[in-house]
């Protein structure tokens, strides 16, 4: 919503220099005419490390393509001995579940709360939030079981050393950004649960009253993070 500058006599009022920039960055006016700012700026970091994970994915690949020893094969390296036997990629399939199903629940929080509907929002992004939570644990418990096989980012004892440092490197780096967006999402589902983006409480990431754009960016960062986990899972896993 564009403000009119205040004149008198003809004169414009709004102050020169830094601050006349200041005042125009802090008043209601906006770049971009059809997003909000916040969309704005998270679509530009969404983008950004869009970047960064596509970087990681092609050092991966290109490690994997060059190195003259063999490949550990995924298949025996995230087996779980289950019932006498090995099961290849069990404990993969179900984080992979878990971490779609989240993707889910959140899409409908923000459908829940664009209708206004304060408890139901907020129980499905504390929902969503502890299927993050399971999914982090779930890959510690991955990475226990590899380090105490003897996974090191030097080393293994399946084959091409560059295999633990690709390893721990990318879903380390998703892993830290799933741990985020867990906290994010009990920091915005309290405020919604409180009620800050109906009475336009004071505090971080409350928005204008009755808008519930936080949690709709705050939707936009979780696919972000599920999607990336499927190029992850295809590549690292599948492969």
């Amino acid at each position: 919503m564009a403000q009119t500058i205040e004149t008198h006599g003809g004169a414009d009022l709004r102050p020169s220099g830094l601050r006349g920039v200041a005042a125009d960055f802090s008043s209601d006016q906006r770049a971009f005419k059809t997003a909000s700012w916040g969309k704005a700026m998270m679509w530009i970091f969404l983008l950004s490390d869009t970047f960064v994970f596509g970087c990681f994915l092609i050092a991966y690949m290109t490690a994997r393509m060059s190195t003259p020893v063999p490949w550990p094969n995924p298949s025996e390296v995230f087996a779980l001995h289950i019932g006498g036997r090995d099961v290849p990629l069990i404990l993969i399939a179900i984080m992979t579940f878990v971490l779609i199903s989240s993707s889910g629940t959140m899409a409908m929080a923000v459908n829940f709360g664009y209708r206004r509907d304060r408890r139901t929002t907020a129980i499905l992004m504390l929902l969503t939030a502890l299927l993050g939570a399971t999914f982090v644990s779930m890959q510690a418990f991955e990475w226990t079981k590899l380090i105490t096989e003897g996974v090191r980012p030097w080393e293994n004892p399946w084959g091409a050393a560059q295999f633990g440092s690709t390893f721990f490197m990318i879903t380390g780096f998703h892993g830290t950004h799933v741990t985020i967006g867990v906290i994010f999402l009990i920091i915005v589902a309290r405020k919604v649960w409180r009620g800050d983006f109906d009475v336009e409480r004071r505090g971080f990431f409350t928005s204008r009253k009755g808008r519930y754009e936080a949690v709709e960016i705050m939707g936009l960062y979780w696919h972000f993070v599920d999607l990336v986990w499927v190029f992850i899972f295809a590549f690292f896993y599948l492969w």
